[in-house]
């Protein structure tokens, strides 16, 4: 799928908000050319269109927000890191962005979303832009995606107060799951890798995500 030169902004833009990720340490080239094709501001409502190259989250509907591109590159970077996954779960679709970055460099992606609205209309920008790699669905995302595990890697795109263990049963062994835990002053972006008998965890920095909440809202 390549989406360059759709909606209204130039790739001049697009690259200026590249560069800054460079910058910023981003070195995964895959990363940054994945972003660099998709255009962001069909993910933010139209009033806030001119500042969806800026590295800044930015509202959305229903309370929730689009996390700033230095954080979903970070996190795609993770997704990376040593092998080439096959089969992702993210956990909170919001606008579809994260999902979006992700079906540019993974075979299959599934994601969750509490809130059906945004369900519907992410699912509308995935077809809009041609994805057909990326499955979407309304659930709560603490129950992840039983019917279609195993994954190779799960990320979470908001921010449950303690890790939720139980998930690392729909990874496979050597798989990760990426996801921010906190509360509403202090969260930490942290990997878990599923072992044979238990699991490894790494702290990966600081950031601050909108929380995941249990049930669904139709």
């Amino acid at each position: 799928m390549n989406s360059l030169g759709i909606g209204m902004t130039s790739q001049r833009t697009r690259q200026r908000m590249i560069d800054r990720l460079r910058d910023r340490g981003v070195g995964d080239e895959r990363v940054l050319m994945a972003m660099a094709q998709i255009p962001r501001h069909l993910f933010v409502d139209e009033a806030l269109a001119h500042r969806a190259y800026e590295d800044d989250a930015l509202p959305i509907k229903f309370g929730q927000t689009i996390s700033q591109p230095y954080v979903v590159a970070r996190m795609t970077e993770e997704v990376i890191k040593h092998n080439h996954p096959v089969k992702v779960l993210e956990l909170g679709t919001g606008s579809g962005y994260q999902a979006a970055v992700l079906g540019q460099l993974i075979d299959q992606v599934f994601s969750i979303e509490r809130i059906d609205k945004l369900t519907r209309i992410a699912r509308r920008r995935f077809i809009k832009l041609g994805y057909q790699n990326i499955r979407c669905k309304t659930g709560d995302g603490f129950d992840g995606w039983l019917s279609e595990a195993l994954f190779d890697i799960i990320i979470c795109t908001a921010a449950p107060e303690k890790v939720p263990y139980s998930l690392l049963d729909q990874l496979e062994v050597g798989g990760k799951m990426i996801l921010p835990v906190g509360d509403n002053k202090k969260q930490k972006l942290v990997a878990i890798i599923k072992e044979q008998h238990g699991y490894h965890e790494e702290i990966l920095g600081d950031v601050f995500f909108v929380p995941l909440l249990e049930g669904v809202v139709r």
